[in-house]
């Protein structure tokens, strides 16, 4: 098993900047796809993008958000840059079963979340 604790949340303004961290336990994180979530109030919780074989994101985030990790010291990142009004939402980072390693968009597909951390952008 994996427990996930994001951190890094926080207010900007429109154009600002924010890193967000997720932190996982264990010794085994190099196996596991990831994937960052947000939920906006209101909304559905919709995938953002993930780490696994390969990288991906939503349209929505390309060429704003870049998702890294560091497997040595078992943490997921979300740079996110240019942020706008519309990404304000509560970021959960997910991660998948050790069985797959594909990234999903799904978030039955994953097993192990965090608390979320909260971003705010304003205009």
């Amino acid at each position: 098993q994996v427990q996930l604790v994001e951190f890094g949340g926080g207010s900007v303004q429109a154009g600002g900047s924010l890193r967000l961290s997720c932190l996982a336990s264990g010794r085994t994180f190099s196996r596991y796809a990831m994937g960052w979530f947000r939920q906006a109030p209101g909304k559905e919780r919709e995938f953002v993008g993930g780490s696994g074989s390969s990288t991906y994101y939503v349209d929505s985030v390309k060429g704003r958000f870049t998702i890294s990790r560091d497997n040595a010291k078992n943490t997921l990142n979300l740079q996110m840059n240019n942020l706008k009004p519309e990404d304000t939402a509560v970021y959960y980072c997910a991660a998948r079963s050790p069985t797959y390693y594909s990234v999903s968009s799904e978030e039955d597909d994953y097993g192990y979340w965090g608390q979320g951390t909260q971003v705010t952008v304003s205009s």
